[in-house]
């Protein structure tokens, strides 16, 4: 059987790291096994979804590298979710419900105080047609649940292992609310088995809802079709905690905005949670290796610095031809050379763009004026070229007798206000001779 597997964002705000994550997983699966990705935007939420973050969906997917084989969205199959929702209710699988959120919270509290776990207790199972009717009269409308198999369901998870879900410690789900909107669980499994999917690869917080799907599938297929489901453990943060969504720092399209390079960010997602070391791939090269038994089923940790790191060495490979559109105006190749070596961000490069041609102040340094006057006094006239640096640095040293942190830091920090940084002898050409003087000056004051 061929291979597909699908990603299906809400389009409720933009694409988080964890998110980002299951994408590349499912992308590079597909592209291994020679199959079929499928973007599937789950859009029935009607007052949280957005038409431009969908957009910014597709939008994100393509920067990181992820294009799709098909595409679809919920709310053009509004019309199959109703047949399948029939079908279920002419089952008795699915049954209405008239239960307000107050009535069914006070259900909840007396079962806890009864030392009972909070389950449904399916009363309106025994609803009679009569009672049913007359609650219509009174203006109320159904919300319907699915009425969930007895026993216990198992799956061999391809990164988790064994898996099993108790069924009866589970409430029966609402599939379609009063309002007659199917909700998430209802309308996935029927768009996963129209769509012919045979992998589900989705954030292991879906655990128990997988097992209420696969009696749902059950339900809708007649017998549990053969698709496949692998669990990726949550991303943690610093602390160990779950990664939170809410961390806006940590969206794709803020990454993006910050100099982050896709190909850092996909080729650490990649491979986080395996054994084997981020590296900065293209995507096809790293479905090559791509395997979901490698993944650990222990909670994965984001580290960001391990991401810049690997966002360094994308930069410091990028020709000036790659960057020129993104680097600040009139940043030219020499300086783009001199700088993409000490670079995390692409966004840093403007900072250094100010050093060699804005008007940056530097630090009085304080014991150090007479040195710098000095250095100020042997500065060699301009053309300068790249070995301007080292004549400059060798009449300093034979004018003052010093060498090594205490020749070269004063000058850093006078000419660039940083403690560290590219190469002086490849910055101070373009510093230029005015600039130079001026700041040697200021700092010597």
């Amino acid at each position: 059987m061929s291979v597909r597997v699908r990603f299906a964002p809400s389009p409720t705000g933009h694409l988080h790291v964890g998110n980002a994550r299951q994408a590349v997983a499912n992308w590079l699966f597909a592209r291994r096994h020679r199959g079929a990705f499928i973007l599937r935007l789950d859009d029935t939420d009607r007052d949280r979804s957005r038409p431009e973050y969908a957009d910014a969906i597709e939008q994100d997917l393509r920067w990181l590298g992820v294009t799709w084989d098909e595409r679809f969205w919920q709310s053009d199959r509004l019309a199959c979710y109703a047949e399948a929702a029939e079908r279920l209710k002419q089952a008795g699988r699915l049954y209405p419900c008239f239960e307000s959120e107050e009535e069914l919270r006070a259900k909840r509290e007396a079962r806890l105080r009864q030392g009972r776990a909070p389950v449904y207790d399916r009363a309106m199972l025994k609803l009679t047609p009569e009672q049913r009717e007359a609650a219509e009269a009174g203006g109320k409308r159904p919300y319907w649940r699915f009425l969930l198999s007895d026993g216990t369901v198992e799956w061999d998870d391809l990164v988790l292992g064994p898996r099993k879900v108790k069924l009866a410690a589970n409430s029966d789900p609402v599939l379609i609310r009063a309002d007659g909107t199917p909700l998430y669980t209802f309308t996935s499994a029927v768009d996963d088995l129209a769509s012919g999917i045979t992998h589900i690869i989705r954030g292991a917080d879906h655990v128990t809802n997988s097992g209420v799907q696969l009696d749902l599938f059950s339900a809708l297929h007649g017998g549990a079709p053969p698709i496949a489901f692998a669990h990726l453990p949550l991303l943690t943060d610093d602390a160990g905690g779950k990664l939170s969504k809410r961390l806006d720092s940590l969206s794709l399209r803020s990454l993006a905005r910050d100099g982050v390079e896709p190909r850092a960010v996909a080729g650490y997602l990649a491979r986080l949670g395996t054994s084997q070391d981020p590296e900065p791939l293209p995507l096809a090269a790293l479905a090559e290796t791509f395997d979901l038994s490698q993944v650990s089923a222990s909670p994965a940790h984001f580290d960001i610095g391990q991401l810049l790191a690997l966002n360094r060495r994308v930069l410091h490979g990028l020709s000036y031809a790659d960057v020129a559109r993104r680097l600040p105006p009139g940043a030219t190749e020499p300086f783009w050379l001199a700088v993409r070596g000490n670079l995390d961000l692409l966004g840093e490069a403007r900072g250094w763009w100010d050093v060699v041609s804005g008007t940056i102040v530097p630090p009085v340094i304080e014991g150090e004026a007479e040195f710098l006057r000095t250095a100020l006094d042997v500065l060699p006239p301009e053309p300068w070229d790249e070995k301007i640096w080292k004549s400059w640095t060798d009449a300093l040293r034979q004018a003052t007798g010093r060498k090594g942190r205490a020749l070269f830091h004063p000058l850093r920090l006078a000419l660039t206000a940083e403690e560290s940084g590219p190469e002086l002898a490849a910055l101070l050409p373009l510093i230029g001779r005015p600039r130079a003087a001026q700041r040697l000056q200021v700092a010597a004051a």
